[in-house]
């Protein structure tokens, strides 16, 4: 017990000095500022050349967003998700010891070249990501949570990061064991990450790009807004377009769906106008609502 009691007692503290460290000392591979580095870059498109002219660069929900970015991934992880996450590898590292496994590294990519590594992990932790994507449609009890995200009303780059908390611990939880299988390893993972989240901002932006033949492998804009569609038709009743990076699975699935321009459809959920507005109640929302 005191062993778990040391690492929480040391995740508070290390990634409280990790902050502190990521915003006073900018470098090349500092999550802080490439995050915001990205947001603006995204924004400034928005704003340049927005596809729904007369959306306001301050959309609705746009400062909720941006303090959804803020939460989810740093305030979240100060506050105990780190700590958490560290305690639960830790307990399953010593379950697997109990069988004398000491690690979970079937095929060790590390030997490979920097860049088919990156391949390998992007393509792994996608393809785990639209699973849960769907699964987070299709259980009622995880759609509690996912409606925190399709509850914005206005699409923007930002709508990306309005997601609850819970969304992190299933989507990390789930993605845990088939990547430590393949001892993919930090500095890859973050080029992996923030060329997901790029990808994501645009997904959500206000712009009209679709990538020409690259929209059948990377999820665009003209394909998630309906995603968001309000009104979901007869043969997708749970959704469709679940891709987060990469769009390819949707079509291989049969899950894709664009039917017309989306432009101005109707984005959210049924029965979304009984939906908290504030940060607070919606974190909440899902808990309340499990057992309606």
């Amino acid at each position: 017990m005191d062993k778990y009691l040391k690492i929480i007692q040391d995740s508070f503290s290390g990634y409280f000095n990790y902050l502190v460290q990521e915003i006073t000392n900018p470098s090349w591979t500092n999550y802080f500022y490439w995050l915001i580095g990205l947001s603006l870059l995204v924004w400034a498109l928005e704003v340049l050349i927005p596809w729904r002219k007369h959306q306001s660069a301050f959309r609705k929900g746009f400062w909720l967003d941006s303090f959804y970015i803020l939460f989810n991934f740093f305030l979240f992880s100060l506050i105990g998700y780190n700590a958490l996450s560290n305690v639960a590898v830790e307990l399953f590292n010593d379950f697997l010891g109990l069988f004398g496994i000491e690690n979970l590294v079937a095929v060790n990519i590390q030997n490979l070249s920097v860049g088919l590594q990156l391949l390998i992990m992007f393509v792994i932790a996608d393809f785990i990501q639209w699973n849960v994507h769907r699964q987070l449609h299709r259980r009622p009890w995880l759609w509690e949570f996912h409606k925190v995200h399709h509850s914005v009303k206005e699409m923007g780059f930002a709508a990306q990061f309005r997601f609850h908390f819970m969304e992190t611990i299933v989507y990390k939880t789930v993605q845990y064991v088939p990547l430590a299988m393949i001892g993919f390893g930090i500095q890859e993972f973050f080029v992996v990450h923030m060329f997901a989240v790029f990808v994501g901002h645009l997904n959500h932006a206000n712009v009209g790009w679709s990538y020409g033949i690259f929209g059948y492998v990377f999820n665009n804009p003209k394909m998630h807004i309906w995603h968001h569609s309000k009104e979901l038709p007869k043969e997708h009743p749970y959704g469709m377009n679940f891709g987060l990076t990469l769009s390819v699975w949707d079509y291989i699935f049969g899950s894709a769906y664009i039917p017309k321009s989306g432009k101005n459809i109707e984005i959210g959920f049924k029965g979304d106008e009984d939906f908290p507005e504030d940060f607070g109640n919606q974190l909440l929302f899902p808990f309340k609502h499990q057992n309606k």
